[in-house]
């Protein structure tokens, strides 16, 4: 089975536990996303919706930068899993169950979107697109990041990642799902979103685990990170 969601559900009680070393790897590609996202925007104060936020990774770290976090999932289980986790770390933090095609929320209701490790899972991207440019207030930001679409991304991330090393479990990927720059500046265009600029994302090292450590790379041939605004009038 391929495009597998059923596993955030499947270790929701050990989310925040460091055991697993596929959600470690998820946990460590946080710090390399927001050193690049940090130059985009000034969280303090802003609302932001985290969609597709798991068990709460980014969530949280967006917290204690002074946003107002919403997060949304499909993964109930996950979701619980965020909300004690929140609740223990003393962090006020929204979170609900649903998916990206459907949010439950108003127009213009956030500040920014932030959406990683998302894209490449949907149902459907177009839909999806749409509802982020909906709910971004004029002058919003929709920061993302996904996978691009070709044989490289494919043999690093599922022969590679999922296969062979298993920092991922065997069937989290659907290379079909994989979307190339191009398709994704023109859906966000479709959208009514201004693309603004992308670069790479990738592995920069080891910790003491001997996982891997994540950053802004030159590459986008495998993963890539974006913005794109909400035009403000």
């Amino acid at each position: 089975m391929r495009n597998d969601l059923t596993i955030y559900d499947r270790v929701a009680d050990r989310w925040w536990s460091d055991d697993i070393r596929w959600v470690r790897t998820l946990k460590n590609l946080v710090p390399g996303r927001l050193g690049w996202f940090d130059g985009q925007i000034d969280w303090a104060g802003k609302a932001v919706l985290d969609l597709g936020c798991a068990g709460g990774f980014m969530a949280e770290a967006l917290a204690r930068r002074g946003a107002a976090v919403t997060g949304i999932d499909p993964a109930a289980e996950a979701i619980g899993a965020a909300r004690a986790h929140a609740r223990a770390a003393g962090l006020r933090i929204g979170y609900d169950v649903g998916v990206g095609e459907a949010l439950p929320y108003a127009d213009a209701a956030f500040d920014a979107v932030v959406c990683v490790d998302v894209l490449e899972h949907v149902a459907d991207l177009h839909k999806v697109l749409a509802e982020v440019a909906r709910v971004l207030r004029p002058g919003g930001l929709f920061l993302f990041d996904t996978i691009n679409r070709n044989l490289l991304a494919r043999l690093a991330v599922v022969t590679v990642a999922e296969d062979i090393l298993r920092l991922l479990p065997r069937g989290t990927h659907d290379p079909a799902l994989f979307i190339r720059p191009g398709e994704l500046r023109a859906g966000l265009i479709g959208a009514g979103l201004v693309p603004g600029p992308i670069t790479g994302l990738g592995p920069r090292g080891v910790n003491r685990r001997l996982d891997l450590t994540f950053g802004r790379l030159p590459l986008t041939a495998i993963l890539y990170m974006g913005v794109a605004r909400k035009p403000a009038g």
